[in-house]
């Protein structure tokens, strides 16, 4: 049985189609990331499927649970770190454990220690008097996944759980999440960062509601058509302006301090064109090659194609 399902999910508010026909499926105990910018519509799709909101039209099961006929039943079934900090900044680690138990009616026998154990997993245990107010970003976000899981749900949604955490929590952040595969919990996760992305075992591209494309992060970039140029030199922000500006028929972007360009002509051609593009503008190539697409390069291609 599939975790999570939907068909054809819509949601629209007045002339705006936040979340458009969404067809998918997420299997038990996996990790799937619902990807896309700012606007995309990944938080409305993670209230559709917590059943916080109700879907204009079509269909959603959760644990083989109805979105909107079966409401209460899925909300004990799930767990829910939306992108704000939902805790409580004036209790402390201990006592917003507490809280979220008394909610999710956990009984008081084995309360202790599923808290223990659940503090342990996110290496809070020394901070439990600590008020969740003062706790650093990273470790607010640990804290706010621990209360999700305090009534051990089968499907654990995360909207953007690492936003504005800095690498080192978000990587300790992920080591968790692995770890909770162990425990057959399927999780649902969306974010806006394409590295984070890689670690999913299947992931769903989105843009203004729409799903581009389904499917293993290897599977996805094979979606990508054409040749990448890695173009290396002192000035990336004007080569990117001149190759949007001069060259036709190609995706040009800025991953840090690199251009790509995205091309569908033989790869001496493109080479050739860019080093004559660079010499008229006196700018120096120091290096241009050949490069494997990255998730950050389908979907910058797949939504210039839709544009």
């Amino acid at each position: 049985m599939n975790a999570i399902r939907t068909e054809n999910l819509t949601k629209r508010f007045g002339d705006l189609t936040a979340v458009d026909s969404l067809s998918l499926e997420v299997a038990e105990g996996e990790i799937f990331g619902l990807v896309g910018p700012d606007g995309a519509g990944k938080t409305t799709t993670m209230r559709l499927l917590t059943s916080i909101m109700e879907p204009t039209s079509g269909d959603a099961w959760i644990a083989g649970y109805h979105v909107t006929k079966q409401a209460e039943a899925i909300k004990e079934n799930i767990g829910y770190m939306s992108q704000r900090f939902g805790l409580y900044p004036d209790l402390t680690v201990m006592e917003n454990m507490d809280f979220y138990a008394d909610i999710y009616c956990e009984p008081r026998k084995g309360r202790q220690e599923k808290i223990d154990r659940l503090l342990a997993f996110g290496n809070l245990t020394p901070f439990k008097k600590r008020l969740a107010g003062n706790l650093s970003g990273g470790m607010k976000q640990k804290l706010a996944l621990a209360c999700a899981l305090i009534h051990t749900p089968k499907v654990l949604f995360l909207d953007e759980p690492t936003n504005g955490v800095d690498p080192v929590s978000r990587r300790d952040f992920w080591r968790i999440l692995y770890r909770l595969l162990r425990e057959k919990v399927t999780i649902f996760v969306s974010t806006a960062y394409l590295d984070e992305a890689e670690r999913c075992n299947r992931l769903a591209l989105i843009d203004r509601g729409k799903m581009l494309a389904c499917g293993k992060p290897d599977e996805v970039k094979k979606l990508m058509r054409g040749t990448i140029l890695e173009i290396r030199c002192e000035q990336p922000r004007r080569a990117r302006a001149l190759l949007k500006e001069k060259l036709t028929g190609v995706s040009v972007g800025l991953f840090g301090d690199r251009v790509h360009v995205v091309a569908h002509e033989p790869e001496e051609r493109i080479i050739s064109a860019v080093k004559g593009l660079f010499v008229d503008a006196g700018l120096t190539v120091a290096g241009i090659r050949q490069i494997e697409p990255t998730l950050e390069d389908v979907f910058v291609s797949v939504l210039a194609e839709k544009d």
